[in-house]
């Protein structure tokens, strides 16, 4: 049993590393001389970056992806914290329920963030604002971890939804 308690632990905190990662760097929307993220757009052969504001025209669905993917990591954390209390205060044969809707709700912000991002992708790379040409470029590693977080999100909110406390 406490093999399969640090595994779930483990698992986990990979989820919410997933999370940060994919929400901080820059790469979701990477070409030959640019990568963007959720917040800028950098130039790689110069190294400067700009900062996406409301004057681009779809600064609401990025800010979407953003409040998204900022929620998805909170609830992800929060998750944890909430485990590690039930962990202790649980009855024996008790299920890890709430901590199995948090992840859940977790994985339902990373996946609503993810793919209003791949259906707006077009639109948000050829705005005219932009001061480098980023419409020929291609998902980047953090839109990947993004997905792979939605992946792990899931699979953790259903272990605890299962797991019960055991000897």
């Amino acid at each position: 049993m406490l093999i399969l308690l640090a595994f779930i632990i483990v698992f986990h905190i990979t989820s919410a590393a997933l999370l940060f990662i994919s929400t901080i760097d820059n790469a979701w929307w990477v070409g030959d001389n640019f990568s963007t993220d959720l917040w800028r757009v950098c130039a790689t052969n110069t190294s400067t970056c700009m900062a996406i504001t409301d004057q681009f025209r779809e600064y609401q669905s990025i800010q979407a992806v953003q409040a998204t993917m900022i929620l998805s990591t909170i609830f992800c954390c929060v998750g944890f914290l909430v485990f590690i209390l039930q962990l202790f205060r649980l009855k024996q044969g008790e299920r890890f329920v709430l901590t199995s809707i948090i992840q859940l709700l977790s994985c339902l912000c990373v996946m609503i963030a993810a793919s209003i991002y791949t259906d707006r992708h077009e639109e948000l790379h050829k705005s005219y604002q932009y001061s480098i040409e980023v419409s020929e470029g291609q998902y980047g590693y953090s839109f990947v971890l993004a997905w792979i977080a939605f992946a792990f999100t899931l699979i953790s909110g259903v272990m605890y939804l299962v797991l019960r406390k055991r000897k």
